[in-house]
């Protein structure tokens, strides 16, 4: 095992000297400046996008992005097979370049602990002055600003998001939609659905800051990587609040995500810790939001649906007909890619959790018959196999719902593993109800399918 300091620099004559807290961690360093003085790894795009939009985020918030794309390096380029204490948890030390640094040290214990939440890493970060020359990140705007955005929706291309977006522009809102996308199938969702918003709409024109933001190999050779990703959600809220920093006033940033995903109990004793990601837990927004208030950014996260299932959004969604002729485009898949082993095309495997939710709330008793592309197109025409990724999460499903149905009292306990809920302790019935009515929709799709070890 093996603890790593990532160290963020900014142009080729930035050497300063940076203490590593602890002498035989793997130094890291990530340059965020490219050959054309360009912030690199998508930052750049995202300032430029919001410049061409007559958009000028604050100082603070580009720190915000700087600090979420380190978080992304270490989170992505260090095994957690290879560095984990106990086959999950990994050391990480940050030391980032921002714009006030008595001020981002002051938040220093909220962000370890946020993190800590969010990934089950160890994080210790820590933040230097910016170097000579880099005192101001945000580019001037040389257009006129585009005014009257209402808020800011961030929109990842699968269902939930076009339905929040939907719903928005319903209410005759004006949003603008924020994207980050890594893979090509995540970039080929969203392109097809604001294509499709874009007719809908016209004349009136749908705006969208998209940015691929990321690293690969090349970008950051530590001679590893890691597919969980757990630390991704950051660097989606990062950017959603860079782009609400540049609007006037205090600006909400709507993230829309179903209720049951969002509290995402963990089916069975595994998923507490590998499997159970925490993107839009109640607790974790709400660090992010206190983060936000203590940065002096006036911007707020809201998830509207988050006492909603998915199937319950369906329902509610202010333009079902328009929902039904473009659902096909959204993206729900944890991984697409899977498909290939089928020798396929990249699709929604069909039986990951995300998919299985997804299948569940695309029914013709909620409205729309589902028209997906799946990789598992029926879970009904053979017995899925446990022991593989084709009926793992079916059974882990099939389990809770039983469990459930013996004792619904159980919820009330259940719905508090992942973590606290008592940030809005008036909502706590709702997080149950929503609990309860989402495995309920889920067991509905899985009532008739089969599944055992091979």
């Amino acid at each position: 095992m093996r603890r790593f300091a990532f160290i963020g620099r900014m142009g080729v004559l930035d050497m300063a000297a940076v203490s590593i807290v602890q002498p035989d961690a793997v130094p890291v360093e990530v340059q965020f400046v490219n050959t054309f003085s360009r912030l690199d790894y998508g930052i750049g795009d995202a300032l430029e996008k919001l410049r061409t939009l007559g958009l000028c985020p604050s100082e603070t918030a580009v720190d915000l992005l700087i600090l979420a794309a380190l978080i992304n390096a270490a989170d992505t380029r260090v095994s957690r097979a290879r560095n984990a204490q106990n086959g999950w948890t990994r050391e990480l030390d940050l030391t980032v370049p921002v714009s006030n640094v008595a001020l981002w040290r002051s938040q220093s214990d909220l962000l370890e602990r946020t993190l800590r939440f969010l990934t089950g890493d160890h994080w210790r970060i820590f933040f230097r002055e910016r170097p000579p020359g880099f005192g101001a990140l945000a580019q001037v705007p040389t257009v006129m600003a585009l005014t009257g955005f209402d808020e800011v929706c961030l929109f990842s291309g699968g269902l939930d998001s076009l339905i929040g977006a939907i719903d928005l522009f319903d209410r005759g809102r004006r949003p603008l939609l924020v994207s980050h996308y890594w893979d090509s199938e995540t970039s080929k969702a969203q392109q097809a659905l604001l294509y499709q918003l874009g007719k809908k709409m016209a004349p009136r024109e749908v705006y969208a800051l998209r940015t691929r933001l990321g690293f690969d190999k090349n970008h950051v050779d530590t001679g590893e990587i890691e597919e969980t990703q757990r630390g991704r959600s950051f660097l989606f809220f990062a950017l959603a609040t860079l782009a609400a920093s540049s609007l006037a006033g205090t600006i909400q940033v709507i993230v829309p995500e179903n209720g049951l995903i969002g509290l995402n109990v963990p089916l069975d004793p595994l998923r507490l810790g590998a499997l159970s990601t925490r993107t839009t837990h109640p607790f974790y927004m709400a660090r992010i939001n206190e983060l936000i208030a203590n940065l002096d950014i006036p911007v707020t996260l809201v998830n509207p649906y988050r006492h909603m299932t998915k199937g319950e959004m369906v329902v509610a969604c202010k333009d079902l007909p328009f929902l039904r002729q473009v659902v096909a485009s959204s993206m729900s898949c944890s991984s697409p890619a899977k498909a290939r082993y089928k020798r396929m095309s990249p699709r929604h495997c069909g039986t990951c959790v995300p998919c299985l939710i997804r299948r569940a709330s695309l029914t013709p008793s909620l409205g729309i018959v589902d028209p997906t592309l799946y990789a598992v197109p029926s879970l009904n025409d053979h017995t899925l196999d446990t022991r593989s990724a084709e009926g793992e999460h079916v059974r882990s499903f099939q389990l809770m719902v039983d469990k459930l149905a013996a004792a619904p009292h159980l919820a009330d306990a259940l719905v508090w593993l992942p973590g606290p809920l008592g940030d809005a302790p008036s909502e706590l019935a709702d997080y149950v109800g929503v609990f309860r009515r989402g495995m309920a929709e889920v067991g509905g799709l899985l009532k008739k399918v089969k599944a055992k070890p091979a």
